[in-house]
Order: C-alpha cells, then sequence, then structure tokens
C-alpha cells in the first residue's frame, strides 16, 4: 500500500506530538536526500505537513525527494520546513523514548520543539518556497523482495563509475531479459558487474532505466531495515519505490547505456577455482607494497600454485602463493588489487573461479556455486 500523500494544507501552524524512535527514522531517512552543498536554501529544509493522525516529512534536492509518513497525536493540521539537520541533530540527541511536541508559529516563521525539560525554537522558510517533485505517468508497478532488491543492488553498485563525464555510467542500469530475468549491470569501463534475479510477471513491460547513484544508495538504505516487499514504478524519466511508510521518488539519468554484453568475453575456457578469502588476505597484503596508486597485483599460475607478487622501487617487494584447483599452461596476468578484492566480497560459497582466455583479454570472475552474478575485469600490464 502507498503511503498517503496529503493534499497541500492550508498556512495554519501545526501542533502535534510523536515519539522520538519515529520521528527520528523518519528524519534519518530524509537526511541523505538533503543537498547540503546548494544555493538554494530551501532546498536545505524540510517540508512537514500535519493531518489527520498523521504527518508527512518530505525533503528533496528537485532530482530525488524522500517522503516519510508517520503517526502522531495530531492536535492543530498544518505545515512549515525547517532546517534539515538542525533537527535531526537535536532530535537524536534527545533521551531514547522521549515524546516530542512540535508546534510552528501563527506567521510560519520559526518552529518550536518541546521535550520534557528540553525547548528549541527554529527559524523557518516560508512553506510556500518548497519545491515539490510532480510523479509522472509511471506506466510499470511490480514488487520485489527487499532481499531481492538488495542482491541486485550489492552485487554491482561497486562497480558504478564516478567520472561525471560520462554521467550514463554512474548508476546501475536495470532492465527485463529476453530469457526472463530482471537484470542489474554496472561499470565503470575498466570492470563490469552483472546480477540477475527472476523477472517478476509485471515487470515484463519495464524500460531499460538507468538509476543514479545517489538514489542507489538512499533505497539501499531504506530497504536494509525492511523484511518485506518494495513496490518499484517506472517511466521513462522517473522512477518511484514503496517501501512501508517510506516514498523515493527519483528522475532516472538520461541517456544510453553501452552494450555491455559485447564486453562480457565468450571463449575463456581455463578455469581457476579458489578459495576466496585466502585469496582476499593476500591480494590486501602484498598490494601494500605498491605505492602505484592502481595497486597492481602480478599474479602466475603454474603446477595449480598462484603467485602473487607486488613491488615499489620505493618500498620492496612481496610475493605470497596459494594452492588452486588449475589444469592447463602456465598462465601470467595482473590486477588492480582494490577490482579484485571488490569481487571477493561478493563471494558466499567461499570458492572464487576465474574464467580465463588469453593473457590479454577481459577475466570473468564469479562465485563458483552461484550463477546469477558475473563480473569482467580487464587486466593489467605489470
Amino acid at each position: 500500500m502507498i503511503p498517503e500523500i496529503f493534499p497541500i494544507p492550508s498556512y495554519d501552524p501545526f501542533h502535534f506530538v510523536t515519539e522520538k524512535a519515529a520521528l527520528l527514522k523518519a528524519l534519518t531517512h530524509c537526511q541523505g536526500v538533503v543537498e547540503r552543498r546548494n544555493t538554494v536554501p530551501i532546498l536545505a529544509h524540510l517540508h512537514i505537513e500535519a493531518q489527520g493522525k498523521k504527518v508527512k516529512i518530505t525533503a528533496t534536492d528537485l532530482e530525488i525527494a524522500c517522503i516519510e509518513t508517520l503517526s502522531a497525536n495530531v492536535h492543530t493540521s498544518g505545515r512549515a520546513t525547517v532546517s534539515a539537520q538542525l533537527l535531526f541533530d537535536v532530535v537524536r540527541k534527545l533521551p531514547d523514548g522521549a515524546e516530542i511536541e512540535l508546534k510552528a508559529s501563527e506567521d510560519g516563521g520559526s518552529l518550536h520543539l518541546q521535550s520534557g525539560r528540553s525547548s528549541y525554537n527554529f527559524a523557518c522558510l516560508p512553506a510556500s518556497e518548497f519545491p515539490f517533485m510532480t510523479t509522472e505517468n509511471l506506466s510499470c508497478t511490480f514488487k520485489l523482495h527487499a532481499a531481492e532488491l538488495s542482491q541486485l543492488i550489492d552485487k554491482t553498485r561497486f562497480s558504478m563509475s564516478t567520472e561525471e563525464t560520462r554521467y550514463y555510467l554512474n548508476g546501475i542500469c536495470f532492465h527485463a531479459t529476453a530469457d526472463g530475468y530482471l537484470r542489474a549491470i554496472a561499470t565503470d569501463g575498466l570492470r563490469l558487474a552483472q546480477a540477475q534475479i527472476e523477472l517478476p510477471e509485471e515487470a515484463k513491460s519495464m524500460p531499460q532505466v538507468i538509476i543514479s547513484r545517489k538514489t542507489i544508495n538512499e533505497i539501499r538504505k531504506l530497504i536494509e531495515e525492511a523484511a518485506e516487499e518494495v513496490s518499484l514504478s517506472f517511466s521513462e524519466n522517473q522512477v518511484r519505490f514503496v517501501v512501508g511508510n517510506s516514498v523515493l521518488i527519483s528522475r532516472l539519468i538520461e541517456g544510453k547505456f553501452p552494450d555491455y554484453e559485447k564486453v562480457i568475453p565468450v571463449g575463456n575456457d581455463k578455469v581457476i577455482d579458489l578459495n576466496a578469502r585466502s585469496f582476499a588476505d593476500s591480494v590486501d597484503r602484498i598490494s601494500i607494497m605498491s605505492t602505484d596508486k592502481l595497486r597492481p597485483v602480478k599474479m602466475r599460475i603454474a603446477n595449480s600454485v598462484l603467485t602473487m607478487s607486488a613491488h615499489s622501487t620505493d618500498t620492496g617487494n612481496a610475493v605470497e602463493e596459494l594452492e588452486v584447483a588449475y589444469k592447463g599452461e602456465p598462465l601470467d596476468f595482473g590486477f588492480n588489487a582494490r577490482y579484485v578484492l571488490d569481487v571477493t566480497q561478493q563471494i558466499t560459497s567461499g570458492t572464487l573461479q576465474f574464467l580465463v582466455g588469453d593473457e590479454t583479454q577481459a577475466i570473468i570472475a564469479r562465485d563458483a556455486n552461484d550463477n546469477s552474478a558475473l563480473y569482467v575485469l580487464m587486466p593489467m600490464r605489470v
């Protein structure tokens, strides 16, 4: 059920009482959306509406909006704005279990908070200046379990690009595949992460969309607390997530996501199985010796032994060996240590598998016992 979004009430000053836990939870969710470095003062404020037995709190940076609804004892309906950071900082430092009373002034210029013997007055901006994101015609709606959406995000978001010049890579691409999967892909041009789950029947009509990095991070925070379903709705330009009493609305990234399937190599027939934890620990240790910002690690596989090495003219060198399961000719390749460590964190079965072609081709990494995700790493010359 989508939480009720109230019509904008009159300028009557609201007065309501609620519990700290409920208010703090709502403020915490809204905090991440508020843009702290902006030139528009109202965007640093929350819009608070009280009506009936509910209070609705809204935050926006004009690209994303978070709407939180909580229960309260509403004495007077109305609306006001208040600094998101100040209200959050005060509420989180009040005693647990505290009852909080919020009352807006007659002219809407201030907000009074009373909790026990604590009393605060916050300066407010006119509620009429607060910009609301309008919801477009969201023609495709379906539901996922929170754990499914978490899986898609967690297995891909570390590969999102941070380069603003290629803005269309600054997020995760979601689309429905022809063979019945909902797939998530992220790439920064040097690595790629792909994860998929079975496609819900209602999602067959969803367009290919790119959800921004900030939106991905905010929805991940929301579903972290949820052992329930998440409702997703899409238009060509917008996405809406509904998680319990929380609503997150965001613009989609405009632009075309690259044809990622051409990046995934075919014919990588050399299979290497290794212990993911031991491998990660070795890579983490020897990369300390590399002063290069890319943290290159050289690897050689021969006679079922993986030899890893790193060196620097400034610090020295390091070598570690690890037993692996591999039958084939010796192989030499290099990796960015951080990229390898990001992949190993996604391996839940304990066995990391590399699929290798020749030494110049991209390498596929995956969990040996999980076909729902794969990772592509470009090798480095070391």
